[in-house]
């Protein structure tokens, strides 16, 4: 997941060279959500594993 959230920000850089604002935003939006659901799931994940022990 956290593999998308690069992607699409590499993708809302090159746009914002090339001046495709609605493009560029877009895709750092998409970035933004992916990196914010990839951190809250790796938590959870954390949580889950120190409540096993």
């Amino acid at each position: 997941m956290l593999h998308y959230a690069i992607v699409f920000l590499v993708i809302a850089l090159i746009a914002a060279l090339f001046g495709f604002g609605g493009i560029a935003a877009g895709a750092v939006g998409i970035a933004k959500l992916l990196f914010f659901v990839f951190i809250a799931m790796a938590i959870a994940s954390f949580i889950v594993s120190l409540v096993r022990r």
